[in-house]
């Protein structure tokens, strides 16, 4: 069948409009300045996905200074003119983009990176940032009234950054929902240890200065990156179960709580593993510094690091979050009783592992003990909101979810809910919908009236 001229000519004008507006879309744009979390809208940048961290800092502990000079590789997800890194406070005195000095603006914590031409969807590109200056800790009320983030203690520094803090030491996309690998290089006066995420690459001596270069081949969030300097007492060896494994303890609390650090955290990597499935990382350790001032310790990837070590239940939680949490990581921080819920629940776990008490007679003795009048019902868990993001209804009751839970599907679908959930997003994101959907999947239950009921309802739920 043959066309006519205008019918010709028509579809020729509708192709030419067709490109135009193919071409528009694809033209050159700036990234966005951050992903549009709730809670932090700034966090994170739009317009590239990093795949890999190459970390140098050097530390003086009597300047307080930070030097450090950071290579991200990552992949252009849109036509780029420009794109944000995340980085607080620190001056940065040159920027490359593939190996050619590029401009840059500062608008309060972003970075506005010009590269000398646009960089093409899809392809990979490596922007370096040199920088420099005195790391100030972040407050206020998000982490239990707690500083945190780069914390000066007395013989270095203790680095601890969860939500929001990692980009007050590397200039980064500072959010959890863009992952990638990472070298940690340190440098520190002779005499001080820095330790950091992943496996020891190499530690030597040179001049008054030691080096230690670390590296995560594992995806990892911003927040849980950390290079910690001190004195530390360090032992290495392998779990019972063959996990390698690296706890470095300031002398100072080596003999503080009673609590075998060594000891628990091979036990608990090696329980773990059985209930939550395998231990998703290279290495399993610890890093326990004397630090009062900081009222926390937190889920560093492969290594937490503990302000002082208050418990052995400590321990399992932080070690439990090396599932929930660090591998499987929130999409947004709203869903972040996804992290504590899970790891408040492990401790209840351990207790029944241990025969001291039952998970159900904890939810029963966390349940009791508050009346329905207590403001602990008022929070609503599975969006409790940016600065109550970590109250302790995000921890208690979202592990009463998990044993409400359990006891509606039975033992067998809720211990082979755990390990799946795990296996699916290994390595990756997901939230509360993703969870919900799944736990669906195993039981073959409709289960939407359970988790509105306890995650999104506010008041003492009846049971």
């Amino acid at each position: 069948m043959a066309l006519s001229r205008s019918a010709r000519l028509g579809a020729l004008a509708t192709a030419a409009a067709s490109f135009l507006v193919i071409a528009a879309s694809s033209a050159p744009a700036p990234g966005a300045d951050g992903i549009g979390d709730s809670y932090f809208p700034q966090l994170g940048n739009g317009g590239f996905d990093a795949r890999h961290y190459d970390l140098s800092v050097a530390y003086d502990p009597a300047t307080d200074r930070l030097d450090g000079r950071t290579t991200i590789t990552a992949r252009a997800t849109r036509n780029l003119s420009s794109f944000d890194l995340d980085l607080q406070r620190l001056e940065v005195t040159r920027v490359e983009v593939n190996g050619r000095r590029a401009q840059f603006t500062r608008d309060g914590d972003e970075i506005r990176i010009t590269p000398r031409g646009p960089l093409r969807k899809g392809g990979t590109f490596e922007v370096t940032v040199t920088y420099g200056g005195v790391p100030e800790p972040l407050g206020g009320p998000i982490v239990f009234g707690s500083d945190y983030g780069w914390m000066k203690t007395d013989d270095g520094v203790f680095v601890a950054c969860e939500p929001n803090a990692a980009s007050t030491w590397f200039p980064s996309s500072d959010h959890p929902s863009d992952k990638a690998t990472y070298d940690i290089r340190i440098k520190a006066p002779k005499g001080l240890t820095g330790v950091s995420n992943g496996r020891l690459v190499s530690t030597y001596d040179k001049g008054t200065s030691t080096y230690t270069h670390w590296r995560e081949t594992r995806p990892m969030a911003t927040y849980l990156a950390t290079a910690t300097i001190g004195k530390f007492d360090v032992r290495t060896g392998t779990t019972p179960g063959g996990t390698p494994i690296y706890v470095a303890i300031d002398p100072v609390l080596a003999n503080s709580n009673n609590v075998d650090v060594y000891a628990v955290t091979a036990a608990a990597t090696d329980y773990w593993s059985q209930v939550f499935g395998p231990y998703p990382f290279e290495e399993t350790g610890a890093i326990v510094d004397d630090m009062p001032q900081a009222g926390f310790s937190l889920e560093v990837q492969s290594k937490p690091v503990y302000s002082a070590v208050r418990s052995e239940s400590t321990i399992v939680h932080e070690l439990a979050h090396q599932w929930f949490g660090d591998s499987v990581s929130v999409a947004h921080w709203k869903d972040i009783w996804l992290n504590e819920g899970f790891a408040t629940y492990a401790q209840w776990l351990w207790a029944e592992h241990l025969g001291t008490r039952s998970a159900h007679d904890s939810f029963l003795a966390g349940y009791n003990a508050r009346p329905a009048d207590s403001s602990f019902w008022r929070i609503t868990v599975g969006d409790p909101q940016r600065d109550t993001m970590f109250a302790s209804a995000v921890y208690q009751r979202g592990a009463m979810t998990l044993q409400v839970l359990r006891e509606r599907i039975g033992d067998t679908a809720f211990f082979r809910l755990l390990p799946a959930w795990t296996e699916l997003h290994r390595y990756g994101n997901a939230d509360t919908g993703d969870f919900v959907r799944l736990a669906e999947k195993i039981s073959g239950q409709q289960l939407d009236d359970l988790f509105q009921t306890w995650l999104f309802t506010t008041g003492k739920p009846a049971l």
